[in-house]
Formats: C-alpha cells, structure tokens, sequence
C-alpha cells in the first residue's frame, strides 16, 4: 500500500488588507513536511466561502501533481458535512463545493476529506495568515520559518 499524505487547509482573512489567505501544508504519514502552498485572494470573503475555495485550491493543486491517498483536513465542520452530502446549493458556497466533489470524484481514489480540530490545523492557519500579507502565492519545498516551530512540537 502507497503511504498516505496529510493535507492541512484553512483560510484567515484580512480586512485592513482587504485579503483573503488560504494556506496548505503537505506532511506525509510520519508528519514530516513535504510542501506548502499559499495563496491570497485580493478581497474579502465569508468564512465558508474562503474555507470552501481553500478546499478547492489543494485538490486542485495536488489533483495537478497527481498525488493520491491524501486525507484533506479542514477546520470546517460545516465544509466537510457539506461536501460529504448529497445536498445541491445553486449559491456561491454551493458551487463552490459542488466543484470540489466534482474534482475529488475525477482526480482522487484513495482519499478523503474529514474534519480536523483547530488546534490540530495550526500550520495551515499560520500559513494562510502568512499570506494575507502577500499578494502572490508561494510554494515552499522547505519549511517556512513561520511554521517550523509547529511541525517540530507536532512530531515531538
């Protein structure tokens, strides 16, 4: 069996920049980091709109790279039960998760999308954070400093 990767999601939001960050973070099944990703949006959002997009920015990204066996973890009860219904939403929310299924369903066999608890979702949150102060993405092959402390306390 391939080893499975843990992808931590989360959206922050910024109304002294007008931005909206989404933060991912790759770890494999050991907690050792593989990659992030940020991304910033040039306006502001609802929370279950910019949680929703996060979720659709990392099975976009790691659809792209092929990557499969990946549990997808939000903080986002409401993303998670959504996605995971059969329920048709015609509004943005609603489109936006149907077009996460719609990519789950066509990129990832051996995967899944559950809930994590905040505290467990630390390293995304401050990722995303991170990028409410960019405005451009950023991938990181090494451990950005921001979150360098969390992973070594996490795998301790």
């Amino acid at each position: 069996m391939s080893s499975r990767y843990k992808c931590n999601i989360d959206a922050t939001f910024s109304s002294h920049h007008n931005h909206t960050g989404i933060g991912v973070c790759v770890r494999d099944s050991e907690g050792i980091f593989v990659l992030a990703k940020t991304l910033t949006y040039p306006c502001t959002v609802s929370v279950d709109v910019g949680e929703a997009l996060g979720l659709h920015f990392a099975l976009q990204w790691l659809g792209d790279m092929r990557f499969d066996y990946v549990d997808f973890g939000t903080d986002s009860k409401l993303i998670v039960d959504t996605f995971l219904s059969n329920r048709n939403d015609l509004s943005e929310f609603g489109c936006i998760i149907s077009s996460c299924r719609s990519l789950f369903r066509n990129l990832f066999s051996n995967s899944r999308v559950e809930f994590v608890k905040r505290q467990a979702n630390a390293v995304a949150h401050t990722l995303a954070r991170e990028a409410t102060r960019s405005t451009s993405r950023a991938i990181y092959y090494d451990i950005p400093t921001c979150i360098e402390t969390i992973i070594i306390n996490e795998m301790l």
